[in-house]
């Protein structure tokens, strides 16, 4: 099974962490192989396979993981005893103290990003496309772990997964407008009279806004939409499956 790991979080060895890519999965095409959703059409059958090979490649048990059913929110669900496998939660970031409780974040194209308190044993994933970078999603996330965990931004590490780039998301006039009346003008890029959102530079700049310190900080440079071979991109191919980012405390 190919995943990627983080260089920031390879480090902590009381962390197993990765984020998929296309590979090493039973799905048929157009989800081939390793797609982990069930709401983009695959046969359900084949993506619990698919999780049960993940679980067994990063050493969880598959019905410990909590997923979500992502509706493009800033809400943020503190994971409870009772949250299972089966019945994924209406939010965009899950947020956990519980050892071997892995938590998952799905992608094909938004970004998908991984927190970790290495002070208060605190872990987060999260999804934000564009509209969870408009809402400012990182910030309920950070509030999440010092109010309901007392932890302190300065210790908490994020690492950002592939998403599409400002080099192939292109968005209209209405995108651009809202952008600017919000203040992130500075994120829209103008090419031949085409507008490109830089999704990446809006995480980054309010991850240190919320006092997350550079050092602290890794984002992908890799645009799944250029690198379609790899990660599922909805831009690219529409119908496709989804990748995710995955974080446990062991």
């Amino acid at each position: 099974m190919q995943t990627k790991k983080s260089n920031l979080f390879h480090s902590f060895s009381n962390l197993e962490h990765a984020f998929t890519t296309k590979y090493g999965g039973v799905s048929q095409k157009p989800y081939d192989s390793l797609n982990l959703a069930w709401h983009v059409g695959d046969d359900a059958q084949l993506v619990e396979t698919n999780h049960e090979l993940l679980a067994k490649a990063l050493g969880y048990e598959k019905n410990s993981l909590v997923h979500m059913k992502q509706i493009h929110s800033n809400l943020v669900h503190v994971v409870k005893k009772d949250d299972d496998f089966f019945t994924p939660k209406s939010c965009d970031a899950l947020i956990t103290n519980k050892k071997n409780r892995p938590l998952m974040v799905m992608v094909a194209d938004c970004s998908p990003l991984l927190f970790y308190d290495d002070v208060q044993k605190v872990i987060a994933v999260a999804h934000a496309g564009r509209a969870g970078a408009f809402s400012n999603i990182v910030k309920k996330v950070v509030d999440c772990f010092m109010n309901e965990f007392a932890c302190e931004p300065q210790n908490i590490y994020v690492t950002v997964g592939a998403s599409i780039g400002v080099c192939c998301y292109e968005v209209g006039q209405e995108i651009y407008d809202e952008a600017c009346a919000i203040g992130l003008k500075y994120a829209v890029n103008t090419r031949d009279g085409s507008f490109y959102l830089d999704v990446g530079k809006i995480l980054q700049t309010q991850l240190l806004a919320c006092g997350i310190t550079k050092k602290n900080l890794e984002i992908s440079d890799e645009c799944t939409c250029c690198k379609n071979e790899t990660y599922f991109s909805y831009r690219a191919s529409g119908v496709t499956g989804r990748f995710a980012g995955v974080l446990m405390l062991k």
